[in-house]
């Protein structure tokens, strides 16, 4: 698909979603969801700044923000670092983080078994896993 193109079909998905279409939102949208695997918004910025030079990091953020309570990407907190990453991957599903590589990579649901057993005092509203290693993939 050629950039143009590119361009229109992020922009209807952007519109669909209550997204308003500006070039530097369909900039970070293209780069988090075409070019990128978990970037933070730092990582963001760079990327986007060789297409619009000079886009600050809040404009990053505000962008981010907006896609993620779009639903179009999700924020994922890194445990024990505070660090964001942001993932185009919005279905249900685990991280492997490489402790040799630093990659942050998705798990399958299927893959990994998880039994609750907790009591009825606890209320869960959500799951996540993060497991840690090295990839040799």
């Amino acid at each position: 698909m050629n950039d143009k193109k590119d361009q229109i079909a992020i922009s209807e998905i952007l519109s669909k979603a209550g997204v308003n279409p500006t070039a530097q939102r369909i900039a970070v949208f293209k780069y988090v969801h075409n070019e990128s695997d978990h970037p933070t918004p730092e990582q963001v910025k760079v990327a986007v700044d060789r297409v619009f030079p000079k886009i600050s990091l809040a404009t990053v953020y505000n962008t981010l923000n907006a896609l993620v309570e779009a639903g179009l990407v999700k924020a994922v907190k890194l445990p024990n670092s505070g660090k964001v990453c942001y993932d185009a991957n919005t279905a249900k599903h685990y991280h492997f983080i490489d402790e040799k590589q630093g990659l942050l990579l998705d798990l399958d649901l299927k893959d990994i078994k998880i039994d609750l057993n907790l009591s009825t005092q606890f209320e869960v509203k959500d799951v996540d896993v993060f497991i840690k290693g090295h990839y040799s993939g």
